[in-house]
């Protein structure tokens, strides 16, 4: 019996595996890549020894800025990112909530400094239970990563 890629293989750019299962929507939406022109592969619920299930999402000829892998930290912890050159994996490294994020998202808060003044959002990332808070530097209201995420 020979093994079959249930996703087929990139020869350049990134791919996200390990996305828990469901989230992979997530991240093409925050991404923005279906408003784009590049090749996209995605796989939903596919078996993982580890998780069981997840998801994973292959774009080819684009390698996500850090800003990017951070968004995708709060929806996708522990998923890999794998930088693609001519079919190989020429770098690799697991996402992780970082302490700050600016500039990724809004601050909820209609009368945060950040909606009037042209200063980019900034954001302290706590883990707290199931959930990411993010704490907004300026105003320093604490909103759970849907709600921020969402605007």
């Amino acid at each position: 019996m020979t093994n079959k890629l249930q996703v087929e293989a990139i020869c350049q750019g990134t791919v996200i595996d390990h996305i828990p299962a469901g989230q992979g929507v997530k991240i093409l939406e925050r991404l923005h890549l279906l408003d784009s022109d590049v090749s996209i592969t995605v796989g939903f619920n596919l078996p993982s020894k580890a998780q069981g299930r997840k998801d994973i999402i292959k774009v080819s000829d684009l390698k996500f800025t850090e800003q990017e892998a951070n968004q995708l930290a709060l929806f996708a912890q522990g998923a890999t990112i794998n930088v693609i050159e001519e079919y190989d994996v020429v770098e690799k490294f697991s996402m992780a909530v970082p302490e700050t994020l600016k500039g990724a998202f809004s601050c909820p808060n209609s009368n945060c400094i950040t909606h009037n003044e042209p200063v980019s959002s900034f954001f302290h990332l706590k883990e707290k239970e199931d959930d990411i808070r993010l704490k907004c530097h300026y105003c320093e209201k604490s909103f759970s990563k849907n709600i921020v995420a969402e605007i």
